[in-house]
């Protein structure tokens, strides 16, 4: 395996039942780790180029396979998300994958490209893939380019015994094609109770979204898994919230509590439903608002949908600083998903329209993610400050 000019090598493995199990030791550079070149992250993807020959006894090469892998760790700690030993702060933006013309299919490869570069354009380390589980074409992007993915299961409309064995059957699949990628950073097989509508009442529903929580922990430990995004959780290592209130100082009032779980998991209920079903540990363990947002602006005004409506460009871009402003400061929350990435069929509160052309200047979008511009507002009013008493000295 190679990294530009440095090369890994081990001279011991193991043969297994036919599988070839190999371990690299890389040195530990202590307090200086989180700078390990080696180290995948949004902010420096670094791959490992990989090939693979088969030789015969006498040396001959009877196959070459070209591939590639990274090196990175993924994990939760107490309340925060574990990038590489080191907590990151996820802002991640809502992602369902269409494209006009062509529907859940790309129109090309670069179109799946194109996305991942506008995504981390817009200020944004990772998307939540919703209802959809992406082309790998998309997947080798985000690899390459440094986009963080929650890989989501698309949700049955029924609880009945075919879908439990179907849904079963196909996130096995989704879990064996796709573990390898090192962009996927976790996984969700279940949202807003889509396929177990009665959780808190029937032991069966809340049985069968544990036990795909604990298969999947089975079968990739190394992922954080969500057994249930939004609301009433079972059985999670994240807890994810989705609420689109609309006015920010409640927002910024609901997750910026200093007692979060006496208050949010007992009182609270976005969207109608309790967070967590009783027996569902709560406390030391990250919240992420999952969805939130959703501010609708179209010219067409007429026949689009949104949580909220935006009169003009300026308000849209006003609306979203002032929710992002509220949600980036807040200490109880590991991230955020803003809903949503681009506009689909009616709904029009993407942050680009379904061309993927951006509703505002994309920098200004992208100052209001990261929190840039409230930064900066308050370095400005920290000089202002500074210069009136200097002047009133």
């Amino acid at each position: 395996m190679s990294v530009g000019e440095l090369v890994l090598s081990s001279d011991t493995y193991s043969v297994i039942a036919g599988e070839v199990h190999r371990q690299v030791a890389l040195s530990d550079p202590g307090i200086d780790d989180y700078r390990n070149e080696l180290l995948w992250s949004p902010a420096s993807p670094t791959i490992i180029n990989v090939e693979l020959e088969l030789r015969n006894s006498e040396g001959s090469v009877l196959d070459r396979v070209h591939s590639y892998t990274a090196l990175r760790t993924v994990t939760t700690e107490s309340d925060r998300f574990i990038l590489n030993g080191r907590p990151l702060n996820l802002r991640l933006v809502l992602d369902q994958g269409y494209w006009p013309g062509t529907g859940l299919t790309a129109p090309d490869d670069e179109a799946y490209k194109a996305d991942v570069l506008l995504a981390k354009e817009l200020g944004f380390n990772g998307v939540r893939k919703h209802q959809k589980i992406e082309n790998p074409r998309y997947l080798y992007w985000a690899d390459h380019l440094g986009l963080l993915v929650w890989e989501e299961m698309p949700s049955a409309y029924r609880y009945t015994s075919t879908s439990i064995e179907r849904l079963t059957r196909e996130w096995v699949e989704i879990l064996n094609r796709d573990s390898s990628h090192p962009c996927i950073v976790a996984w969700v097989p279940f949202n807003e109770s889509w396929g177990v509508p009665d959780l808190p009442n029937s032991p069966a529903q809340r049985h069968y979204v544990q036990a795909l929580y604990h298969l999947t922990k089975t079968l990739d430990p190394t992922r954080p898994v969500i057994g249930n995004d939004g609301w009433e959780s079972v059985a999670t290592d994240i807890i994810g919230i989705h609420d689109y209130d609309d006015q920010p100082e409640r927002i910024a009032s609901r997750y910026g509590m200093k007692e979060v779980e006496a208050l949010l998991f007992k009182r609270e209920r976005p969207g109608g439903r309790m967070l967590v079903v009783d027996g569902q540990p709560a406390n030391n363990q990250p919240i992420v608002l999952t969805e939130f947002g959703g501010i609708a602006f179209s010219p067409k005004h007429e026949g689009v949908w949104g949580y909220s409506q935006a009169k003009s460009a300026q308000d849209f871009l006003e609306r979203y600083r002032a929710l992002m402003q509220s949600v980036t400061s807040l200490r109880a929350l590991a991230g955020f998903c803003y809903t949503q990435f681009a506009d689909t069929f009616q709904e029009a509160n993407g942050l680009v329209f379904a061309d993927r052309t951006p509703k505002v200047p994309a920098e200004q979008i992208a100052l209001a993610t990261t929190g840039v511009e409230r930064e900066h507002a308050a370095e400005n009013e920290s000089a202002f400050r500074e210069r009136t008493m200097d002047s009133q000295r």
